[in-house]
Formats: structure tokens, C-alpha cells, sequence
């Protein structure tokens, strides 16, 4: 859903694109992880207090930060003439060792997980996603979208994050979801709340199925017709 607004992102950013100048585009993609590990800290120590609100609201708006830079590096390196593979394959490799961090950050915060394996488990059906586009591209058919985008995903993710902030703020408990039945905790990943990290990460995870699904049916179909 929120892939169809890059043309917009493009033209918003255009502007900034002009006045960073001859900056090297590495740079932004490589301050975009840095701000991302800081983000990640924060979220795996945040309590439910109102010192862990104040951490979690920081880490998102350090990701954002973060988004910013990641979405600028291309349309710089576009800007100057210097886009090429490496580039392009440094971009997808700081992505994916953002995506994994995330959830996997999200998931040792114990405060709000029960679960430190959901983490894993999130970030692991996340990346199965991911790797159904390239392969696809690997085998001649360009890179395949679908699904759940790492768009959605993010926004939800951070938006499900500040309802975790929310709570740690307001001393709201989550959801009791310990007297369910096994469907439930299969699909809250083992963990007993329904918070808004635990949602973050269950909605990661089944996203993530979800994306590699679709992204094989379509390979499928576009090797065999």
C-alpha cells in the first residue's frame, strides 16, 4: 500500500537531494544503520514506565530519522551519476539487516515480550519474504513485489510502537491472552499479551508468510506461462 506513494517520496525529497550536493550517498546509507543499532538499544531496554515510553517514542523517531536517510542515499547517488550495483546491493543489505534487528530488538525487550524466540521466529518469515523477490530476479524475472510490502510493515511496526509507548506511559497492561487456546498462541508467536510489541512482531511474522506466498505464486507463474 504505501510502495505506490514512492513517486511522491521522490519528488518531496528532491529539494533536500539539491542541497546535500556532492555528499558521498555511502555515508547516508551507512549513518542510517548507526541511527538504526541506537534505536535498537532502546527498544530492547525500555520498561513499562515512563522512562521506557520516553525510550521507545526516541527509537521511533530515530528509525524515522533513519527511514529518511536510507530513502535519500539512492536519489543522491541518482542525482550525482554514481547509482550502480554496489550501491543498489549495499541499500538491500543495510535493509535487511535493519528489518532483522527490528523485530529481533523488539523481541528481547522483556518487558513486554514473554518470548525472546518470537523475535527470531518474526524476523526469520520476514526475511523469507524478501528472498522470494530476488530469487525471482535471480532467475531472469526481475525483482517481484507483493504482499506485505517493507513499507506497510515498518509503518505499521512503528505505529504499533508507540501504542507500546502509550501504554508504558499510561501503566495500561495488554491484552491476557494465557487462558486462549493454541491457535492464539500460535499466532501471538508463544507470547502471552497482546501489546504493541507483541502485535509488531505477530503481524511481522504472519506478513512475512503472507509476502512469500504471494511472491511464489507469482515466480510460479511467471516461469511456467
Amino acid at each position: 500500500m504505501f510502495e505506490k506513494m514512492r513517486e511522491r517520496w521522490t519528488k518531496a525529497i528532491h529539494p533536500l537531494v539539491l542541497r546535500l550536493g556532492g555528499l558521498d550517498p555511502s555515508v547516508l546509507t551507512w549513518s542510517s544503520l548507526a541511527l538504526a543499532l541506537i534505536a535498537f538499544y532502546l527498544l530492547m531496554g525500555a520498561e513499562e514506565d515512563s522512562s521506557g515510553s520516553l525510550a521507545i517514542a526516541g527509537a521511533v523517531v530515530i528509525i524515522l530519522i533513519a527511514a529518511i536517510l536510507d530513502g535519500l542515499d539512492g536519489a543522491l547517488a541518482r542525482h550525482q551519476g554514481v547509482d550502480g550495483d554496489y550501491g543498489d546491493f549495499l541499500d538491500h543489505t543495510i535493509d535487511r539487516i535493519v528489518d532483522v534487528g527490528l523485530l529481533v530488538a523488539i523481541g528481547m525487550n522483556t518487558a513486554f515480550i514473554d518470548d525472546p524466540s518470537s523475535g527470531y521466529l518474526a524476523a526469520l518469515l520476514t526475511l523469507f519474504g524478501s528472498y522470494m523477490g530476488t530469487q525471482a530476479q535471480s532467475v531472469g524475472l526481475g525483482r517481484i513485489y507483493g504482499g506485505f510490502s517493507r513499507a506497510d510493515r515498518m509503518v505499521i511496526t512503528l505505529v504499533s510502537l508507540l501504542v507500546a509507548a502509550w501504554q508504558a506511559q499510561a501503566g495500561v497492561s495488554g491484552l491476557d491472552l494465557s487462558e486462549m487456546n493454541r491457535f492464539v498462541e500460535l499466532a501471538m508467536l508463544g507470547n502471552n499479551e497482546l501489546n504493541g510489541m507483541s502485535f509488531a512482531l505477530a503481524i511481522s511474522a504472519w506478513g512475512g508468510m503472507y509476502t512469500f506466498l504471494v511472491r511464489f505464486a507469482k515466480t510460479r507463474s511467471g516461469l511456467l506461462d
